[in-house]
């Protein structure tokens, strides 16, 4: 089946893109690396984690005002509960909390819905 309709998207307003090469490097901790890839209007964030192996968060990361989404791109990443090896997707709630930490080392994709 074919159409006769223009492709829109990038002509969309608000339409965005960026790749992780370009995005700027921020410390959060020593061996965690994030590189923010976009930022709405509403807050909402999406960004890369790097986590070296053997890093681990200093604290507890409590997600507020919103939830977090977490899918890991590669390596294996862990909550302070449990290990998710690559393709995993995790939903933490407003509210929830937990430890990120990795033994071997990991790549988040991380978006913040609500900021």
């Amino acid at each position: 089946m074919t159409t006769n309709s223009p492709l829109t998207g990038q002509n969309t307003p608000g339409y965005a893109w960026s790749h992780v090469r370009d995005a700027p490097v921020r410390v959060l901790f020593p061996g965690i690396r994030l590189r923010p890839l976009w930022q709405g209007e509403n807050g909402a964030s999406a960004q890369v984690v790097e986590l070296d192996p053997g890093a681990c968060w200093q604290g507890v990361d409590v997600h507020d005002p919103g939830p977090e989404e977490v899918f890991v791109v590669s390596g294996v990443f862990n909550d302070g509960e449990r290990d998710y090896p690559a393709g995993s997707f995790l939903h933490a709630p407003a509210g929830s909390s937990h430890v990120p930490q990795t033994a071997t080392g990991c790549t988040l994709f991380v978006f913040y819905p609500e900021g």
